[in-house]
Formats: structure tokens, C-alpha cells, sequence
């Protein structure tokens, strides 16, 4: 680990972001250039003590979980990213996947995002990153761990995921996850996170297992969907979706057509605010 060049290059990353390149108000005028470290830090998802030690030479090193999170909030490159993780004494992934590595230009249009409901998921359906109208809608998806991380397998295991869709569309979500699933697997092949997933929910859902058998493959999002929310009930949305080239990540945009109902509850969840859904 070379402590020197990592402290250098994590503040020089740092002093060449302003606060609208990651989404925060640019607010009253600095003395310093770029971000600060307790921003940073935030963005993170560290404590700002921790990044400073790091900046200053004193911390340990860093883990790649920890890297991957830098890398995020630094809006790095693949090859800033590649050299953030050789420098820190780590191989660098191959794969975006990996360690999810959110895709840089799907970042700067989510930064862009701050009224609408807006999140970027992994080809498996993990919520990488979720603005702030994101979380007060489907809640804060960091704290998931594990096999959890990922939609398809809460859906099927955890009935607490499935309340913020009417009873109706249930079938159809169900369905819709397991082609997608059924699309990756059939890229990536059995020996990969796809296939993990699948053997989990083969033993844990006999839902899971027959529509498996089904052998359906599809990879979309409906164009339009109704949601519930604990507090403003059903909302009505849009769904655009916009792609990486490779299709592993895609950015998520929630609309409704202005003066609808449904664009009015969307409006009020910046007033609601974040609202956990309860788990079972």
C-alpha cells in the first residue's frame, strides 16, 4: 500500500469535484476548492474521521468494499478506479459487478435527479445507489446484506418487500424478476452471483422454484406501474430506463404526467420524507 500516493490522489480527486457534480447544493462560497472531506465521507457512506486518516497517511488500509465506495463517491473512472485499488495494495476487479461500481455517466444523471424518484440497480437488481425521493419511496436500501442485497431474493422471502405493490401485480412482478434473473443467469452462467441466487431460491420459495421451471427470459422494466407507498397509499408512475452499454447497470426514473395525482405524491415525498417499510 502506497500511503503517500493514496492520500495525494484521494484529495486531488477530491479538490476537482464541485458540490453539483455529485448532487449537493453548491450553498454559500468556500475557501477551499472541491468537495470537503466530511462531504466525502458522507457520500461514502464512512465517517469523515476515517477519510480524513486516510488523506493524512494515518489510516490502515483501506478494504475493497471500502474502495468501491470511494470510487463511487469520487465519480472515478474505470482507470482512476483500477489505480485507486493498485495503489491501495489491492487487485482491481475485473468486472464492474464486482464490487458494484457504479457506472460514472449514470451517476452525473442521477446527480441531476433531485425531484423525481431516481435509483441505479445491477442487472441482478441490486439497488447501487437511490436519490433521496428513491428512498422515502422504496426506503433506504444500504442497510441490506448478503443475498437480501438483491430484490428478487427479499421478493420471494420476505413478504414485508412486496406491500409496496397492489396484490394484483404480484404475479406479474414475480414473473417479470424471475426472467430477468432467468436472462443473467443464462449470460453469466450457473457458477456466478445469478447462479447462487438461483440455488438459494430454489430451496427457500416453492413459488420461485415453478416459475423457474417455466424457463420465461426477458430483460425490461414495465413502462408503468403502480406503487404504494405507508403513507400517500397508491402511486401511479412511469418508468424510464436507460441502459450501460453493456447492460449490467441500468439508471431508473420514476415520472408521472404533471398535475396527475400521481405527480402530486410525488412531490409530497420530499415532504414525507424517508418512510422505512416495516419488516416482517
Amino acid at each position: 500500500m502506497d500511503r503517500a500516493a493514496l492520500a495525494d490522489f484521494l484529495r486531488r480527486r477530491r479538490e476537482a469535484l464541485q458540490p453539483e457534480d455529485v448532487g449537493l447544493p453548491s450553498g454559500a462560497r468556500r475557501r477551499a476548492p472541491g468537495l470537503r472531506r466530511e462531504e466525502v465521507a458522507s457520500l461514502a457512506v464512512m465517517s469523515t474521521d476515517y477519510y480524513t486518516r486516510l488523506e493524512q497517511q494515518r489510516g490502515p488500509q483501506p478494504s475493497v468494499q471500502m474502495l468501491a465506495s470511494l470510487a463511487r463517491a469520487l465519480r472515478l473512472t474505470d482507470d482512476e478506479r483500477r489505480y485507486l485499488f493498485q495503489i491501495s495494495g489491492h487487485n482491481a476487479p475485473a468486472t464492474l459487478s464486482a464490487v458494484t461500481h457504479v457506472a460514472p455517466a449514470l451517476l452525473r444523471m442521477m446527480d441531476r435527479l433531485c425531484d423525481t424518484p431516481a435509483l441505479i440497480l445491477s442487472d441482478l437488481g441490486e439497488t447501487l445507489v437511490q436519490n433521496r425521493p428513491a428512498e422515502a419511496l422504496f426506503g433506504d436500501a444500504s442497510g441490506y446484506t448478503g443475498l437480501a442485497r438483491y430484490e428478487i431474493y427479499r421478493w420471494f422471502t420476505d413478504p414485508a418487500t412486496r406491500r409496496r405493490y397492489p396484490e394484483y401485480d404480484h404475479a406479474r412482478q414475480s414473473r417479470s424478476l424471475v426472467a430477468n434473473l432467468r436472462a443473467v443467469h443464462g449470460a453469466r452462467g450457473p457458477d456466478s452471483q445469478a447462479g447462487e441466487l438461483v440455488r438459494a431460491l430454489q430451496k427457500e420459495s416453492a413459488e420461485f422454484a415453478e416459475l423457474w421451471e417455466r424457463h420465461e427470459v426477458a430483460k425490461r422494466f414495465e413502462d408503468h406501474k403502480v406503487l404504494i407507498h405507508p403513507e400517500l397509499g397508491e402511486i401511479e408512475v412511469d418508468c424510464q430506463v436507460l441502459f450501460t452499454e453493456d447492460q449490467a447497470q441500468a439508471l431508473l426514473v420514476l415520472t408521472a404526467p404533471p398535475r396527475s395525482e400521481g405527480d402530486e405524491k410525488l412531490r409530497l415525498l420530499n415532504v414525507v420524507g424517508q418512510q422505512r417499510f416495516t419488516r416482517a
